[in-house]
């Protein structure tokens, strides 16, 4: 469950990054500092994902099973994913784009993957 979740949320979020242009094209006219943030805070949200995803595959394949140290990891990780879960259900999921709709979904099911994994690794 833990490398699942880790490799799941890790391409979803190289998933959100490529398109970056495509995106912020989508909502032209911009000025050019609407078009700096928005391809700012669509990377931004993309690299926090991914680093997510990495962060807990790394503790996995590195740390011993049973760590406490690990166990508080995959809860931060859980804990964010469900921030950001619960923002995304607030914002981009009003949407009519289908990814943007799941966004809410892929990360609570990882964040649950993760506490579960925790629980039985």
């Amino acid at each position: 469950m833990l490398y699942a979740g880790s490799i799941v949320i890790t391409l979803w979020g190289v998933a959100h990054i490529v398109p970056t242009r495509s995106v912020v094209a989508g909502f032209e006219p911009l000025t050019e500092d609407n078009r700096h943030i928005i391809t700012m805070e669509w990377v931004a949200e993309g690299l926090t994902l991914c680093f997510i995803g990495l962060l807990a595959l790394s503790i996995t394949v590195v740390g011993p099973a049973r760590n406490p140290l690990s166990a508080v990891v995959y809860a931060a990780c859980a804990a964010m994913l469900l921030v950001m879960a619960a923002w995304s259900a607030l914002t981009g999921a009003k949407t009519p784009v289908l990814p943007m709709k799941l966004c809410p979904f892929v990360k609570t099911a990882v964040a649950i993957l993760f506490v579960m994994g925790s629980l039985w690794r």
